[in-house]
């Protein structure tokens, strides 16, 4: 007699729904964020991420919300607007052109903009909307209406207890960051601060004893150390060195969090010194000079009296390093705040820009 055949149960790990919405503003995104777009992920087969915010808040404008979602959740659709995106979209797509509604609208309002946004303007038929606040079904009824289609509203951990956070208290209390948010939100949220200066201006004392009254990190000038590895000659390599890791260097302490993050000198300095030595610049250099944004420019005058260590030129190429500073900062219409007379002056004044 044959053996009794073993019945399997075939589990069907198939997703519940095709396409599902997750709708705010991230401003930041934060661990409950993350574990809402998760929770739909693991139900859809693709996901929508969509965001907006009128006005934008401090720290967290469309392009670095939209990074931090792709960065967190590679592979979803990911649409952030602001008016300008939300205007080329509309005219990509032949659409009248519309404004995003205001953070203080109405529900009504911003249900309405959502459905057209995702149904006439992105051709997207949704078939859930996941939450964690009570606008999920009001918006999948809208939707459904809309479209004629049923959406179905998935409330996910709507009492917070998994992350009892949100992201008007972390705006509130950046000493909250470290615990909610993931590396590359929190180093984006860092408060940089940038000294500058000649030779001999006062600028490493200044950022040591800056960061240690703020009570944070601070990034050492990496130029010195490769200059002094080098025996004392650097080529334009070895500048194009410099700025990437002293970026690389910022990028890693900004993501253990903090407020404050005090950076002895910026790529502008490495870009300057490689028109000093080599009367030359790369793209790569310029590149970095101009995308990384500092929140203050801290920049020392040179009325210090000169010191000669060894590694440096004299005092009439500090005072063209000055000069160039002014110029450049000026040119690139980059606020900055002069910082004079000894050590205690510049720190106070420093401390009065920041308001710390």
């Amino acid at each position: 007699m044959p053996g009794r055949q073993r019945q399997v149960a075939e589990v069907d790990d198939r997703p519940r729904f095709r396409l599902g919405l997750v709708v705010g503003k991230f401003s930041p995104l934060h661990h409950g964020h993350e574990y809402l777009i998760e929770h739909a992920r693991q139900q859809c087969r693709q996901v929508l991420l969509l965001s907006w915010s009128v006005p934008e808040l401090a720290g967290c404008y469309a392009r670095r919300r939209q990074r931090w979602l792709r960065q967190r959740f590679p592979g979803l659709l990911c649409v952030v607007l602001d008016e300008r995106r939300l205007e080329r979209l509309c005219r990509q797509r032949g659409q009248a052109p519309r404004r995003l509604p205001a953070n203080t609208a109405s529900d009504q309002e911003q249900q309405a903009f959502t459905a057209w946004l995702c149904a006439d303007l992105l051709g997207l038929a949704l078939d859930a909307v996941f939450s964690s606040e009570a606008y999920g079904a009001p918006l999948a009824a809208r939707l459904a209406a809309h479209t004629g289609k049923a959406v179905t509203a998935v409330e996910v951990d709507r009492q917070r207890r998994r992350y009892p956070i949100s992201a008007s208290a972390i705006r509130a209390d950046p000493t909250l960051a470290p615990h909610w948010l993931a590396p590359e939100v929190r180093a984006d949220l860092v408060c940089r601060v940038a000294v500058l200066g000649g030779e001999s201006s006062g600028k490493t004392t200044l950022a040591a004893a800056l960061a240690q009254r703020l009570g944070c990190s601070w990034v050492p000038e990496y130029g010195r150390e490769l200059w002094e590895q080098r025996g004392g000659r650097l080529d334009m390599a070895d500048l194009q060195q410099i700025a990437r890791v002293q970026q690389q260097r910022e990028d890693t302490l900004a993501a253990d969090g903090g407020r404050w993050l005090v950076c002895d000198t910026t790529a502008l300095t490495t870009l300057g010194y490689a028109g000093w030595l080599f009367a030359a610049s790369t793209p790569g250099l310029r590149r970095r000079a101009a995308q990384r944004r500092y929140a203050h420019l801290l920049l020392c005058a040179p009325d210090f009296v000169f010191v000669q260590d060894g590694t440096r030129q004299d005092a009439g190429f500090r005072a063209r390093q000055h000069a160039w500073y002014v110029q450049e900062l000026t040119r690139r219409r980059l606020p900055w705040t002069l910082l004079e007379g000894p050590l205690a002056q510049r720190l106070a004044r420093a401390c009065s820009v920041l308001g710390a």
